[in-house]
Protein backbone atom coordinates (compact mmCIF):
# COMPACT_ATOMS: atom_id res chain seq x y z
CA UNK A 1 0.00 0.00 0.00
CA UNK A 2 1.58 3.41 -0.86
CA UNK A 3 2.38 5.81 1.87
CA UNK A 4 -0.83 8.11 2.17
CA UNK A 5 0.71 11.79 3.54
CA UNK A 6 -2.23 12.73 4.85
CA UNK A 7 -2.84 9.06 7.11
CA UNK A 8 0.93 9.61 7.98
CA UNK A 9 -0.19 13.42 9.40
CA UNK A 10 -3.06 12.32 11.10
CA UNK A 11 -1.29 9.30 12.94
CA UNK A 12 1.47 11.84 14.75
CA UNK A 13 1.21 12.93 17.66
CA UNK A 14 -1.07 16.08 18.01
CA UNK A 15 1.40 18.76 19.90
CA UNK A 16 -0.89 21.52 20.05
CA UNK A 17 -4.43 23.10 19.56
CA UNK A 18 -4.32 26.71 17.80
CA UNK A 19 -6.35 29.39 16.91
CA UNK A 20 -6.93 30.62 13.61
CA UNK A 21 -8.77 33.19 11.71
CA UNK A 22 -9.87 32.12 8.67
CA UNK A 23 -13.38 31.82 6.00
CA UNK A 24 -15.99 29.41 6.98
CA UNK A 25 -18.38 28.47 3.91
CA UNK A 26 -21.58 28.99 5.74
CA UNK A 27 -23.79 27.83 2.31
CA UNK A 28 -22.90 27.19 -1.45
CA UNK A 29 -24.74 26.34 -4.60
CA UNK A 30 -23.62 24.51 -8.18
CA UNK A 31 -25.36 25.98 -10.86
CA UNK A 32 -25.37 24.56 -14.70
CA UNK A 33 -26.49 27.56 -16.82
CA UNK A 34 -27.83 27.77 -20.52
CA UNK A 35 -27.35 31.33 -21.61
CA UNK A 36 -29.37 31.47 -24.87
CA UNK A 37 -28.95 34.38 -27.15
CA UNK A 38 -26.52 36.81 -25.86
CA UNK A 39 -26.18 39.56 -27.85
CA UNK A 40 -22.87 40.21 -28.68
CA UNK A 41 -21.82 44.38 -28.76
CA UNK A 42 -19.31 45.04 -31.11
CA UNK A 43 -16.86 48.43 -31.10
CA UNK A 44 -16.10 50.47 -33.90
CA UNK A 45 -13.69 48.57 -36.23
CA UNK A 46 -15.34 44.94 -35.12
CA UNK A 47 -18.65 46.14 -36.14
CA UNK A 48 -17.35 47.23 -39.70
CA UNK A 49 -16.04 43.42 -39.54
CA UNK A 50 -19.01 41.60 -39.08
CA UNK A 51 -21.49 44.01 -41.12
CA UNK A 52 -18.95 42.96 -44.27
CA UNK A 53 -18.10 39.58 -42.96
CA UNK A 54 -19.86 36.52 -45.24
CA UNK A 55 -19.22 33.86 -42.95
CA UNK A 56 -18.43 34.12 -39.15
CA UNK A 57 -17.46 31.96 -36.82
CA UNK A 58 -16.61 32.23 -33.15
CA UNK A 59 -13.27 31.52 -31.76
CA UNK A 60 -13.11 31.58 -28.57
CA UNK A 61 -15.08 32.92 -25.23
CA UNK A 62 -13.65 33.64 -21.79
CA UNK A 63 -15.28 35.38 -18.48
CA UNK A 64 -13.36 38.90 -18.52
CA UNK A 65 -14.72 39.95 -15.06
CA UNK A 66 -17.08 39.49 -12.20
CA UNK A 67 -19.01 41.89 -10.10
CA UNK A 68 -20.76 40.41 -6.97
CA UNK A 69 -23.12 42.40 -5.01
CA UNK A 70 -24.42 40.96 -1.37
CA UNK A 71 -27.75 42.37 -0.05
CA UNK A 72 -29.10 41.41 3.35
CA UNK A 73 -32.65 39.69 2.81
CA UNK A 74 -35.85 41.63 4.59
CA UNK A 75 -37.71 39.26 6.79
CA UNK A 76 -35.41 36.23 6.35
CA UNK A 77 -32.33 37.08 9.28
CA UNK A 78 -29.15 35.37 7.68
CA UNK A 79 -30.00 34.62 4.48
CA UNK A 80 -28.32 36.88 1.77
CA UNK A 81 -29.33 37.85 -2.11
CA UNK A 82 -26.09 37.58 -3.78
CA UNK A 83 -26.40 39.43 -7.58
CA UNK A 84 -23.20 38.07 -10.07
CA UNK A 85 -22.81 39.92 -13.36
CA UNK A 86 -20.66 37.88 -15.77
CA UNK A 87 -19.08 40.04 -18.44
CA UNK A 88 -17.42 38.28 -21.23
CA UNK A 89 -15.14 38.59 -24.32
CA UNK A 90 -15.21 37.03 -27.44
CA UNK A 91 -13.47 36.57 -30.68
CA UNK A 92 -14.74 35.82 -33.87
CA UNK A 93 -13.00 34.91 -37.14
CA UNK A 94 -14.81 37.09 -40.02
CA UNK A 95 -14.28 35.91 -43.69
CA UNK A 96 -15.03 38.65 -46.50
CA UNK A 97 -13.80 35.59 -48.83
CA UNK A 98 -14.13 31.71 -49.10
CA UNK A 99 -10.65 30.73 -48.31
CA UNK A 100 -9.21 33.57 -47.44
CA UNK A 101 -7.33 34.76 -44.23
CA UNK A 102 -9.68 36.02 -41.49
CA UNK A 103 -10.26 38.91 -39.78
CA UNK A 104 -10.68 38.85 -35.89
CA UNK A 105 -13.43 40.73 -34.10
CA UNK A 106 -13.54 41.22 -30.47
CA UNK A 107 -16.88 41.69 -28.70
CA UNK A 108 -18.43 41.47 -25.76
CA UNK A 109 -21.47 40.04 -23.96
CA UNK A 110 -22.85 40.08 -19.99
CA UNK A 111 -24.99 37.55 -18.09
CA UNK A 112 -26.44 38.38 -14.91
CA UNK A 113 -27.74 36.27 -11.93
CA UNK A 114 -29.29 35.89 -8.50
CA UNK A 115 -29.71 33.77 -5.58
CA UNK A 116 -30.24 33.35 -1.97
CA UNK A 117 -27.47 32.00 0.32
CA UNK A 118 -27.35 31.67 3.86
CA UNK A 119 -24.63 34.00 5.76
CA UNK A 120 -25.39 33.05 9.29
CA UNK A 121 -25.77 36.75 11.83
CA UNK A 122 -23.02 38.56 13.16
CA UNK A 123 -23.37 42.87 14.15
CA UNK A 124 -19.70 42.92 14.98
CA UNK A 125 -17.33 45.71 12.65
CA UNK A 126 -14.25 43.60 11.84
CA UNK A 127 -11.60 46.30 10.83
CA UNK A 128 -8.61 45.72 8.97
CA UNK A 129 -5.21 47.38 9.07
CA UNK A 130 -5.13 48.38 5.29
CA UNK A 131 -5.66 51.54 4.87
CA UNK A 132 -8.43 52.49 2.64
CA UNK A 133 -8.32 56.81 2.79
CA UNK A 134 -5.13 58.18 3.21
CA UNK A 135 -6.93 61.69 2.63
CA UNK A 136 -7.64 62.49 6.07
CA UNK A 137 -5.79 63.48 8.62
CA UNK A 138 -6.74 60.06 11.00
CA UNK A 139 -6.38 57.40 7.97
CA UNK A 140 -9.06 55.30 8.68
CA UNK A 141 -9.19 51.17 7.99
CA UNK A 142 -11.89 49.75 6.21
CA UNK A 143 -14.79 47.53 8.12
CA UNK A 144 -16.77 45.10 7.21
CA UNK A 145 -19.87 42.99 8.64
CA UNK A 146 -21.62 41.45 5.88
CA UNK A 147 -20.32 37.92 4.74
CA UNK A 148 -18.71 37.66 1.38
CA UNK A 149 -19.87 35.91 -1.41
CA UNK A 150 -17.03 33.81 -3.89
CA UNK A 151 -17.74 32.97 -7.32
CA UNK A 152 -16.17 30.36 -9.19
CA UNK A 153 -16.20 29.54 -12.67
CA UNK A 154 -14.90 28.27 -15.76
CA UNK A 155 -14.78 29.44 -19.38
CA UNK A 156 -17.72 29.04 -21.27
CA UNK A 157 -18.83 26.66 -24.10
CA UNK A 158 -19.74 28.19 -27.05
CA UNK A 159 -22.88 26.22 -27.87
CA UNK A 160 -24.20 28.14 -30.91
CA UNK A 161 -23.22 31.26 -32.82
CA UNK A 162 -25.95 33.23 -34.47
CA UNK A 163 -25.78 36.05 -37.34
CA UNK A 164 -29.44 38.01 -38.13
CA UNK A 165 -30.23 41.43 -39.57
CA UNK A 166 -30.21 44.30 -36.93
CA UNK A 167 -34.01 45.06 -38.34
CA UNK A 168 -34.77 41.31 -36.85
CA UNK A 169 -33.22 41.48 -33.60
CA UNK A 170 -35.32 42.41 -30.89
CA UNK A 171 -33.22 42.28 -28.10
CA UNK A 172 -31.63 45.34 -26.44
CA UNK A 173 -27.66 46.03 -26.91
CA UNK A 174 -25.78 46.60 -24.16
CA UNK A 175 -23.30 48.95 -23.48
CA UNK A 176 -22.36 49.46 -19.72
CA UNK A 177 -19.19 47.45 -19.34
CA UNK A 178 -16.46 47.80 -16.75
CA UNK A 179 -13.50 50.27 -18.34
CA UNK A 180 -10.62 47.57 -17.69
CA UNK A 181 -12.22 45.69 -20.41
CA UNK A 182 -13.16 48.85 -22.68
CA UNK A 183 -9.63 49.69 -22.56
CA UNK A 184 -8.28 46.38 -24.63
CA UNK A 185 -10.00 47.90 -27.80
CA UNK A 186 -8.83 50.89 -29.65
CA UNK A 187 -12.28 52.30 -30.30
CA UNK A 188 -14.92 51.66 -27.83
CA UNK A 189 -17.55 53.77 -29.77
CA UNK A 190 -20.78 52.01 -30.59
CA UNK A 191 -21.48 52.05 -34.14
CA UNK A 192 -24.59 54.05 -35.07
CA UNK A 193 -25.55 52.24 -38.37
CA UNK A 194 -25.19 48.30 -37.86
CA UNK A 195 -26.41 46.01 -40.65
CA UNK A 196 -26.08 42.39 -38.55
CA UNK A 197 -25.96 41.43 -34.83
CA UNK A 198 -24.31 38.27 -33.20
CA UNK A 199 -26.70 36.27 -31.08
CA UNK A 200 -24.81 33.72 -28.99
CA UNK A 201 -25.75 30.39 -26.73
CA UNK A 202 -23.19 29.36 -24.23
CA UNK A 203 -23.06 26.86 -21.60
CA UNK A 204 -21.34 28.72 -18.08
CA UNK A 205 -20.59 25.91 -14.70
CA UNK A 206 -19.90 27.77 -11.81
CA UNK A 207 -20.20 27.65 -7.54
CA UNK A 208 -20.84 30.26 -5.19
CA UNK A 209 -19.98 30.42 -1.74
CA UNK A 210 -20.87 33.04 1.04
CA UNK A 211 -18.12 32.87 3.01
CA UNK A 212 -18.02 34.56 7.14
CA UNK A 213 -14.27 35.74 9.05
CA UNK A 214 -14.31 33.02 12.28
CA UNK A 215 -11.97 31.97 14.73
CA UNK A 216 -11.54 28.35 15.01
CA UNK A 217 -9.21 25.27 16.96
CA UNK A 218 -7.27 23.14 14.66
CA UNK A 219 -5.17 20.44 15.67
CA UNK A 220 -0.89 21.32 15.15
CA UNK A 221 0.74 18.77 15.01
CA UNK A 222 4.23 20.50 13.50
CA UNK A 223 5.86 23.12 11.25
CA UNK A 224 5.34 22.32 8.25
CA UNK A 225 9.20 22.25 6.99
CA UNK A 226 9.60 21.28 3.12
CA UNK A 227 11.57 18.34 2.57
CA UNK A 228 12.26 18.60 -1.44
CA UNK A 229 15.08 20.62 -2.19
CA UNK A 230 15.35 23.37 -5.05
CA UNK A 231 16.40 22.18 -8.26
CA UNK A 232 19.21 24.58 -9.61
CA UNK A 233 20.53 22.31 -12.40
CA UNK A 234 22.04 23.72 -15.52
CA UNK A 235 22.28 20.39 -17.97
CA UNK A 236 22.54 20.82 -21.55
CA UNK A 237 19.01 21.25 -22.53
CA UNK A 238 19.22 17.90 -25.30
CA UNK A 239 19.89 16.18 -22.08
CA UNK A 240 17.04 16.89 -20.16
CA UNK A 241 15.16 16.41 -23.05
CA UNK A 242 16.23 12.79 -23.59
CA UNK A 243 15.17 12.20 -19.60
CA UNK A 244 11.49 13.16 -20.87
CA UNK A 245 9.55 10.04 -21.34
CA UNK A 246 7.68 9.60 -24.64
CA UNK A 247 4.24 10.93 -24.40
CA UNK A 248 2.15 7.80 -26.01
CA UNK A 249 -0.73 8.72 -24.94
CA UNK A 250 -0.96 12.09 -27.36
CA UNK A 251 -0.50 10.37 -30.04
CA UNK A 252 -2.28 6.90 -28.94
CA UNK A 253 -5.53 7.98 -26.85
CA UNK A 254 -6.97 5.75 -24.56
CA UNK A 255 -9.71 3.23 -25.95
CA UNK A 256 -12.82 3.45 -23.62
CA UNK A 257 -12.43 -0.05 -21.64
CA UNK A 258 -15.82 -2.59 -22.04
CA UNK A 259 -17.10 -2.92 -18.82
CA UNK A 260 -18.75 -6.57 -20.09
CA UNK A 261 -15.65 -7.50 -21.52
CA UNK A 262 -14.06 -7.15 -18.45
CA UNK A 263 -16.00 -8.64 -16.36
CA UNK A 264 -16.81 -11.85 -18.33
CA UNK A 265 -12.60 -11.84 -18.16
CA UNK A 266 -12.70 -11.38 -14.56
CA UNK A 267 -15.48 -14.59 -13.99
CA UNK A 268 -13.48 -16.79 -16.78
CA UNK A 269 -10.22 -16.30 -14.38
CA UNK A 270 -12.14 -17.18 -11.35
CA UNK A 271 -13.38 -20.05 -13.02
Amino acid sequence: MPDNPIIQSCQRKIKDAVCIDTKRIYDSCVSKDCLEDLRVTFFGPSQNLIDEASTIKCRDCCINAVSIDVDEVPFNKGFYSVDVHFYFLLKFDCYTIPCSPPQIAVGFASFSKRCILYGSQGNVKIFASEICDKSGDCPEAPQYASPTAKVQAVDPIVLSCNVIKECDCHIPLCSCFPKRMLEQIPDSIITPQREKAVLVTLGLFSIIQMERDVQMTVPAYDFCVPEKECSCSTQDPCTAFQGIDFPVEQFFPPEKECECSTKSLEESEDE
